[in-house]
């Protein structure tokens, strides 16, 4: 059992482009599925699919580089998880971050799903900062 799902998704997804493989899978659940989606909204991933198995499903996400074959590079250069279950991080509608300056991307679970931060701005809603991407 981990203490942390969500942080173990990012592990395999930053171990994964540090090896250049094209897929990750992991365990799935909701939160997953929804941060798996938000990248792929924002072009952090090609795609992700959910495939179901006993006991539990599994999330395959097929990863997105960019340049030619042998110079090929990540386009995330960086995934870090912020809000963890030793320390929760929450933040109003009004101090929610910007990445980088807004070259990446800060997801956040808010009382109305899981969102980007610019997106939560704009539904006026704050809530858990979870990652940040870039």
């Amino acid at each position: 059992m981990m203490s942390d799902p969500i942080a173990d998704l990012l592990s395999r997804i930053r171990n994964a482009l540090m090896a250049g493989k094209s897929t990750v899978e992991a365990p799935t659940s909701k939160i997953k599925v929804e941060i798996a989606r938000i990248l792929q909204e924002e072009g952090y991933i090609e795609s992700y699919e959910v495939i179901e198995q006993q006991p539990f499903g599994v999330l395959s996400i097929t990863l997105k580089y960019h340049g030619a074959r042998r110079e090929r590079k990540p386009v995330i250069s960086n995934i870090t998880r912020v809000s963890k279950p030793g320390r929760r991080v929450y933040r109003g509608r009004m101090d929610l971050p910007r990445v980088m300056s807004g070259i990446g991307i800060a997801i956040v679970t808010t009382p109305k799903g899981v969102m980007t931060a610019a997106q939560a701005r704009r539904e006026r809603v704050g809530g858990e900062v979870l990652c940040y991407v870039w």
